[in-house]
């Protein structure tokens, strides 16, 4: 039920937060074994804020905007006196002492936790398969990946163990899993949603966003999460518009921009004919399309592994064994004991990125490496601005392929690192994007759409992606799938 009519149905009496909740524990005890979206499934805490939203609404008081929507929250994102772990045997026991700033700003709309998910370690992989607990499934083929780093919160949503789930996108990891299981993902504009609380990966890259099932549904959770925080040094002080009240507004005459250098060698056939037709779609609703190139795109994914590996290594070189985090035992030194915590608690996608970004910020490497691959950054953001002087959104497909196999991609990095080839250059620049079904393969597996649209432009994203949505009606005609709700 899209939030907008769960609202309404709370509201006038004809159900319950306590009866939503326990029917998401009820999926999420069906389906998990299979699935394992959840790290940690917070059944006692989601039974304690839906009694207090149905007392509120007993008392005739306002319970809030998403009162008694069950929601998934990535596991890396702080949750007080609950376990956050991003998924490592480095986290494996960390209980924070306080709460995200989104999440604090959820509970206080009447948001639901039914539990944590999973991720992949540290947020560092595109796939779920580098988590410590063990990779999710796709609802849409249990014998797929569900993407990457957020594919608990993706799927999870995808299999209707709750209506909603916030994940992170550092380089795509809302989007592309968002693609691979077949809902909307959104990556708000850098600085749009604190990242207060957020356990970091590459600060100046990661973004907090939502999951759902309609383009309506992240938009009214973004409507919350959203605004300014004194506590991030990067959060941006500025209003935050009615995203709801600009998803019905006119779209004749907005112009849309095919990104040339996104329609790859190797773009599975499929995926190019699914995204080519939704823009036709978007013609057909008044929308111009135009050709725009930017030369540079293809040089994100380079620029983003020297990027965010360096500002993963300054950010991890705090988990050293001694205040919190993974110790290892039988140590005969400080220095041993730092090294083998480090060599045991995290695992060899973690590791190989801290040793690149190490690599990359070492002295004699750092201006040939990280500060060059700064002032290319600096030149794809400029292209972009050069195309939104064209254009008003720019398309593109979310991933290169649909879902891949568990495994496929273990022994070549790279190949790995290509998933995301189409997502990195919006995180680079700072823009805000969204990932909306428009097709399925031939094997049934969901195809994503890529809108991106000018810094704080979140309102005309979520218009377009709305009324190609409701066009669309993509998920009317799905093909069978084992997990999905």
């Amino acid at each position: 039920m899209p939030i907008g009519a769960w609202s309404d149905a709370l509201r006038n009496g004809s159900a319950t937060a306590k009866e939503h909740s326990e029917q998401a524990l009820e999926r999420i005890a069906a389906t998990e074994s299979e699935l394992k979206a959840f790290v940690n499934v917070t059944g006692d805490q989601a039974r304690a804020q839906a009694e207090a939203v149905d007392q509120a609404i007993a008392a005739k008081q306002d319970p809030g905007p998403l009162a008694g929507v069950t929601t998934g929250i990535k596991d890396n994102l702080c949750t007080k006196g609950v376990t956050t772990t991003c998924s490592s045997r480095m986290l494996e026991n960390f209980v924070p002492p306080y709460e995200s700033t989104v999440t604090e700003r959820l509970w206080k709309a009447g948001a639901v936790m039914v539990g944590k998910t999973n991720l992949d370690e540290f947020a560092m992989g595109s796939s779920t398969e580098t988590s410590a607990f063990g990779m999710t499934s796709n609802p849409w083929d249990p014998g797929r990946v569900p993407g990457g780093s957020s594919g608990g919160s993706a799927a999870c949503v995808a299999a209707g163990q709750c209506d909603v789930a916030l994940g992170s996108d550092t380089g795509g990891s809302i989007r592309q899993p968002a693609s691979f299981c077949g809902v909307v993902g959104l990556k708000p504009t850098y600085g749009r949603v604190s990242r207060w609380g957020l356990v970091a990966f590459a600060s100046s890259l990661d973004q907090i966003g939502p999951f759902s099932r309609t383009v309506a549904d992240s938009a009214a959770v973004l409507q919350v999460i959203a605004g300014h925080d004194p506590r991030d040094s990067t959060s941006l002080d500025v209003p935050v518009p009615d995203y709801s009240a600009a998803l019905n507004r006119p779209i004749q005459g907005l112009k849309i921009g095919i990104l040339q250098e996104a329609f790859v060698e190797g773009l599975q056939p499929e995926v190019e004919a699914s995204v080519r037709a939704a823009a036709e779609q978007l013609a057909s609703l008044g929308c111009e399309l135009v050709d725009v190139s930017c030369p540079r795109f293809q040089a994100g994914i380079a620029t983003y592994y020297v990027i965010a590996p360096s500002e993963a290594s300054a950010n991890l070189a705090r988990y050293d064994g001694v205040k919190y985090g993974y110790r290892a035992a039988d140590a005969e030194s400080l220095s041993a004991m730092t090294a083998k915590s480090r060599a045991e608690g995290f695992g060899d996608e973690v590791q190989r990125r801290i040793l690149i970004g190490t690599y990359a910020l070492s002295a004699g490497y750092v201006d040939a490496y990280y500060k060059k691959a700064q002032q290319v950054r600096t030149l794809i953001r400029q292209e972009f601005d050069r195309a939104f002087e064209q254009v008003d959104l720019l398309l593109t497909p979310t991933a290169p392929t649909t879902a891949f196999a568990p495994g496929q991609h273990s022994n070549d990095p790279l190949a790995m690192y290509l998933a995301d080839l189409l997502t990195i250059p919006a995180n680079l620049a700072g823009l805000p994007a969204i990932s909306v079904p428009c097709g399925f393969d031939g094997q049934g597996l969901p195809i994503g759409l890529q809108l991106m649209a000018p810094v704080l432009q979140e309102e005309r994203l979520l218009q377009v992606a709305h009324h190609y949505e409701q066009a669309a009606d993509v998920m009317a005609n799905r093909p069978e799938a084992p997990l999905v709700a």
